[in-house]
């Protein structure tokens, strides 16, 4: 093979590397890409909620907590806004993340009847993204003293995934319940980004847009209990279990068929393609003290087997695409991931018989080190303070949360499977939520 053959591989090497980083950690992030809390009483109690889980989001949190409550119907809509900056002095980068607003919406119903009850669920338990200006990014697709780059590249990503939960919760004895829920995940995602730049015919160079959006099922499932010591204590301890979610869809890169030419090979455009992707499994115990009659103390601590998700691997339906990566490697991505355990804390007081004020901290971890990190996913360590209202009126109930999410910047020096240079990211979210009690 020629040496502009050779170096044509490098290049093809180094660009492939990074989409693979992109296409895969888009698919499963949970630290800075997912709701942390569900629902806007636990939203605003700081999501410490396992031992307590007294309204519909039990189906999330502990559905044993699904005994004991009024029948109800409960829609609530969750508003999380990040708020970025990535500066890379070396690239002569500096870019500010776009504030979209990344919206998730939730249904919870529950019925109980004596020992019995039943819900049903429909949320969002990871939800968003990231969006660049083109132009702020220019210098990634430049080619120094020879091509000035494309502003018009687009870089963005947005996740969702959507949970259909049916549960049921059953009463042991007069102080001990636990309650289970079926799971099926519909998971979505969509990425454009920069793809290749490739001389053109015009003796200057040509910046190709990478694209891809790819969809999938998978199925788990979520088992709780929740044991009264006394009427000042109660704990609960849930147990969720992984959910394999199996991706297809299309990528696209115009710039394949000409990488694919250099090396004496013939490739499409665009290639359908599937991939494994694991939410990990969650562990949390949780307990919840009403000191007096009109406090209510929360505490607990969350684990989320991050470590599970060593490597990922794609499988291309284009023979080319599949051989071109394969040869490199880049059909593979080590994630290299950490387990993580969240801390949390939350309060309740009524400072009314009709109405509660809601307040919480936790402290969430980054699962993804420097040598994954991207501006696409960005992942970092928060410290989180949260508040939140309740106000009932006969029959209808009206939550209020909101949480500041305070992100640590991260310096990250440059790895083949990440983007080098600090990463700033904080968020701000906020909850409403209406429930009708029958």
């Amino acid at each position: 093979m020629s040496e502009k053959l050779l170096m044509r591989g490098v290049q093809m090497k180094k660009v492939f590397s990074l989409l693979v980083v992109l296409m895969f950690v888009g698919s499963m992030f949970a630290n800075g890409l997912s709701l942390n809390s569900i629902g806007p009483k636990a939203l605003g109690m700081g999501g410490a909620f396992v031992g307590l889980a007294n309204d519909g989001s039990a189906i999330y949190w502990n559905p044993a907590g699904l005994l004991g409550q009024d029948n109800a119907v409960n829609l609530s809509g969750t508003d999380i806004i990040p708020i970025g900056n990535y500066n890379y002095t070396a690239a002569g980068v500096d870019a500010d993340q776009i504030k979209n607003n990344y919206m998730s919406p939730d249904l919870f119903a529950n019925y109980s009847m004596d020992k019995m009850a039943f819900g049903l669920g429909i949320y969002v338990p990871a939800g968003l993204g990231a969006e660049y200006e083109g132009k702020d990014l220019q210098n990634f697709t430049a080619i120094p003293g020879l091509y000035p780059g494309d502003p018009d590249i687009e870089w963005m990503s947005k996740i969702a995934v959507i949970s259909l939960s049916p549960a049921f919760a059953y009463q042991v004895s007069d102080n001990w319940s636990f309650g289970v829920a079926a799971n099926v995940y519909y998971g979505m995602f969509d990425i454009k980004r920069f793809g290749a730049n490739l001389p053109n015919a015009a003796g200057s160079y040509t910046s190709y847009q990478y694209e891809e959006s790819s969809t999938g099922l998978g199925y788990g499932a979520t088992i709780g209990t929740m044991y009264k010591f006394s009427d000042k204590v109660k704990v609960g301890f849930t147990y969720r279990s992984s959910v394999t979610v199996d991706m297809s869809g299309t990528a696209e890169n115009g710039a394949m068929p000409l990488i694919a030419g250099s090396m004496a090979l013939t490739a499409p455009d665009e290639t359908d393609f599937d991939r494994e992707v694991t939410w990990p499994t969650w562990i949390a115990g949780g307990i919840a003290l009403t000191p007096t009659e009109k406090m209510t103390l929360t505490f607990d601590l969350q684990w989320s087997d991050w470590k599970a998700l060593d490597e990922l691997e794609t499988e291309f339906e284009d023979t080319t695409w599949a051989t071109i990566l394969g040869s490199t490697g880049d059909d593979k991505f080590i994630l290299n991931w950490e387990s993580q355990t969240q801390v949390r804390l939350g309060m309740e007081y009524m400072v009314m018989d009709n109405m509660a004020v809601r307040t919480g901290w936790y402290y969430d971890p980054q699962p993804a080190p420097d040598e994954t990190l991207n501006i696409l996913f960005p992942s970092g360590t928060y410290s989180v303070l949260t508040g939140g209202l309740g106000y009932q009126m006969g029959n209808l109930n009206f939550d209020f949360g909101t949480e500041y999410l305070f992100g640590a910047d991260r310096h990250v020096s440059a790895a083949l499977h990440n983007m080098p240079g600090t990463h700033s990211i904080d968020m701000f979210a906020f909850a409403l939520g209406v429930g009708y009690k029958f």
